[in-house]
């Protein structure tokens, strides 16, 4: 990501009888900052997953992040929820003007509180309980940060409502198709009303209708609603769909395209 420019230097020449400038063309407003990452490297062993990356996601919007296999993506995406630390850098929360959190200083079960409490997390393979039924697999995310079970139960049927689900709350996970299971995962991940989602290969697992789909729900209970999004993905369709892609390679990020509203 380029330095910002450093301005020209004034003329000396004095020009006395010019007339003064007129308002210009208002300045373009500051997207605030939901997630602003610094120099993030991390190694496994002999590999540099990470080598340096500088990331601002601004809030309320969505970012995919793509490159091939082993350039980083799933890492940057890892350590930007705090689920991995890296080796050095910072990674900062910033919830609008109640100040921020530096998540790359904070203890494991502090990190697990903040996952719990306002981070919402999709997977390829959903990662439910299968012991489970549908509602309690959404339910048990609000009682994990702190709902009780009458309050996380009516939580629960309200998001599987309005996710057209209602009608499978005590089927178990096992008896859905995987466009079904992928739903349950959108509720679950927005049951704590996170102020931001991950998505990693949300829809790598689908076909191509039920993936249109499950992406279009996850763009509405996402940024639909003011929330940011940060989702890896491999697939330039379902990156199109998102306001700005960034591609890493070899842990560095090489490009960062941002698509009109």
């Amino acid at each position: 990501m380029s330095d910002t420019p450093f301005p020209h230097p004034a003329s000396h020449q004095v020009q006395p009888h010019a007339p003064a400038p007129g308002p210009g063309p208002a300045a373009a407003p500051v997207p605030e900052v939901a997630l602003a990452a610094r120099s993030l490297v991390k190694e496994y062993g002999t590999t540099r997953a990470l080598a340096g990356v500088d990331l601002d996601v601004p809030r309320g919007a969505s970012l995919a992040i793509m490159g091939p296999s082993g350039s980083g993506k799933s890492t940057l995406l890892h350590v930007l929820a705090g689920m991995v630390l890296p080796d050095s850098g910072s990674v900062h929360l910033q919830p609008g003007t109640a100040g921020h959190t530096d998540v790359t200083s904070l203890g494991p079960d502090q990190r697990t509180r903040l996952r719990r409490e306002r981070f919402g997390f999709v997977f390829q393979q959903g990662l439910l309980l299968p012991e489970l039924t549908v509602e309690e697999n959404v339910a048990v995310a609000a009682m994990l940060a702190g709902s009780s079970r009458a309050a996380a139960t009516a939580a629960a049927r309200s998001r599987l409502t309005g996710l057209g689900l209602s009608e499978h709350a005590h089927k178990r996970i096992g008896q859905l198709s995987g466009g079904q299971a992928q739903r349950v995962a959108l509720a679950r991940a927005q049951i704590t009303e996170p102020e931001v989602v991950f998505a990693d290969e949300p829809t790598g697992a689908l076909d191509s209708q039920t993936s249109a789909a499950v992406l279009r729900l996850l763009l509405e209970t996402t940024v639909g609603r003011g929330r940011t999004l940060v989702m890896v993905t491999h697939d330039e369709a379902v990156a199109a769909t998102c306001a700005r892609t960034v591609r890493l390679s070899d842990g560095l990020l090489v490009a960062d395209t941002a698509r009109g509203a």
